[in-house]
């Protein structure tokens, strides 16, 4: 086992209690992020969810903290940096400025691409999972590639998140933002997709086994309108 695999199986354990993974490698070659130290990183190792494998830990953490704005994201921000700071790292996250291209690395590290409804699908998680930070290094973090994976909406023929949506907001080449939010303030968007989540994000055929659990898709759906 090598520097790298020594160094990822100890952040992965410690990730391990939080409910969060490492979910991909970025390389850099002069081009990274700016490091704590005014540095560019050479490395951003990506960190998310599976699932809802981070709900329980996040939970008893909001629990204990119910008057915290943005609760999600200062819980990430909380249990993120102090791991950062112990492998000498900077930590960089989706709700923080200067804001990081998040999707782009995570396209670059796990081969991803979006989903009709923006959502990027991964060919097991399908749109089950999240970035909820990043860590920046110095040096250069050697890994084996791995083999790219087809689009699952590629291979996708029913296409059902293109025809379940109520109010018809989500297409091929668009998301219809305003719409969406509408039928979530309407009697019928209460009961249906605040109540159980998005309707068209349930009808995805992948990954349904890792679909979140009801209280974690009630909060997301919250968030969002």
């Amino acid at each position: 086992m090598n520097e790298t695999e020594l160094l990822f199986d100890e952040i992965r354990g410690v990730l391990a209690p939080h409910g969060l993974f490492l979910r991909g490698l970025v390389g850099f070659a002069g081009d990274g992020p700016v490091l704590s130290d005014g540095g560019q990183a050479r490395s951003v190792l990506l960190i998310g969810n599976v699932g809802g494998s981070l709900w329980r830990a996040f939970s008893h953490w909001r629990d204990e903290n119910p008057t915290i704005d943005n609760p999600l994201d200062r819980w990430s921000e909380q249990t993120i940096r102090p791991i950062a700071n112990r492998f000498g790292a900077t930590a960089y996250f989706p709700s923080e400025k200067p804001w990081q291209p998040f999707q782009q690395w995570a396209m670059r590290a796990e081969g991803l691409k979006p989903s009709p409804l923006g959502i990027l699908i991964h060919p097991e998680f399908g749109l089950w999972h999240g970035y909820r930070g990043a860590l920046g290094f110095t040096q250069e973090l050697l890994v084996t590639p791995t083999e790219p994976q087809p689009h699952p909406c590629e291979t996708c023929s029913d296409r059902p998140c293109l025809t379940t949506c109520p109010v018809s907001a989500i297409a091929s080449d668009h998301f219809d933002v305003a719409a969406c939010r509408s039928h979530l303030r309407s009697v019928a968007g209460v009961g249906g997709c605040m109540e159980a989540g998005c309707l068209a994000r349930n009808a995805c055929p992948v990954g349904q086994d890792l679909r979140y659990p009801d209280a974690q898709l009630r909060f997301h759906m919250a968030a969002l309108s």
